[in-house]
């Protein structure tokens, strides 16, 4: 045994926790999962529990050629919201305006057929049979009789039906059977309540209160013309847009 004494202060040359120098390793790029730090050995596979789908995740282990790459796309695949790209960008194609008119045709019949055969009680077939009234008669008629109270019920029906049915799928009867949904323009979810009744007032009331051509035929000339989300009046006050949809 020897009987050498290492210099005090100074550890051995054998010692396990001697500090060697350093120098940095470039990266392998034979490796995806980078180059281990120095006196580890490197990884011989994937990463316990194997890579994750598509790929090593960004950075690997020790770093990686991934960390440049691009992220995800957003939850949903409907465009980058507001201050994002296009909107439209990943929605399903914006609806025709020819399978837009059905589907409006459809629910109107839906709701007016009902609304006939509950008017009866309300008289409200006399001022088109009762030729011998004048319009003063009409218009006294219908502000203190039954008339106006149903009015007031096709008001209600209208409006609950496009609301209720929009809210809560994006899909009203007519719309589904035509395969088009409405779709909130920033993001593509159905819209909310509060949407969905804003759309509706701005869709039925004007019509059904004063303008009952006049009103229809502004919304469609609009959305034939608006570019390039085709939006009605009550699109564009409800933020929402009408896309086609596989079912």
């Amino acid at each position: 045994m020897s009987n050498d004494q290492p210099t005090p202060g100074q550890p051995p040359e054998d010692d396990p926790f001697l500090k060697k120098p350093q120098h940095p390793t470039p990266p392998s790029a034979g490796s995806p999962y980078g180059t281990p730090p120095p006196g580890e050995p490197p990884p011989e596979g994937p990463p316990p529990g194997g890579p994750p789908p598509g790929g090593p995740p960004s950075g690997g282990p020790y770093g990686s050629p991934y960390d440049s790459a691009p992220p995800p796309p957003p939850y949903g695949g409907y465009g980058g919201g507001y201050g994002g790209g296009d909107p439209l960008a990943g929605m399903p194609p914006l609806a025709e305006t020819g399978r837009r008119i059905v589907a409006r045709i459809i629910d109107w019949l839906i709701i007016a057929v009902p609304l006939a055969i509950v008017g009866i009680p309300f008289d409200i077939y006399t001022r088109a049979t009762d030729g011998d009234s004048d319009f003063g008669d009409t218009i006294n008629s219908y502000n203190g009789g039954s008339q106006l109270v149903f009015q007031l019920i096709t008001i209600v029906a209208y409006l609950a039906y496009d609301t209720v049915m929009t809210a809560k799928n994006g899909q009203t009867l007519g719309k589904k059977w035509m395969k088009l949904r409405v779709a909130m323009l920033n993001d593509g979810s159905t819209p909310p309540m509060n949407a969905s009744l804003i759309r509706a007032v701005v869709l039925w009331l004007p019509a059904l209160i004063c303008c009952a051509c006049l009103w229809p035929l502004l919304i469609l000339i609009l959305i034939i013309i608006d570019k390039p989300y085709k939006q009605g009046l009550h699109d564009k006050a409800a933020k929402t847009v009408v896309v086609s949809v596989a079912r």
